[in-house]
């Protein structure tokens, strides 16, 4: 699903009311997600999933143009993890 389906989906809710409602409500959902897991902390919705930070540590990789190995380097990534069934 893209975010314009999902958009669509969540402005069919009578409690919304309109495309823009929705675009309104979904990007301030998605900031408020990104400004928390920015700053280091965890974003839980019991009974949906938990958002969080990992650490991804360094690794080989190949330049596809000369063939050469490269390390590519580590970092902070965005996860989420689903409430399993």
């Amino acid at each position: 699903m893209t975010k314009a389906e999902f958009l669509e989906k969540v402005s069919e809710d009578e409690r919304i009311g309109s495309k823009k409602a929705a675009a309104d409500a979904v990007d301030a959902v998605l900031e408020a997600i990104t400004d928390t897991l920015t700053g280091g902390g965890e974003v839980n919705f019991t009974g949906f999933g938990k958002f969080h930070v990992a650490m991804r540590s360094e690794r080989q990789g190949v330049n596809p143009r000369t063939g050469e190995r490269i390390t590519i380097a580590g970092g902070k990534v965005p996860r989420s993890r689903p409430v399993p069934r």
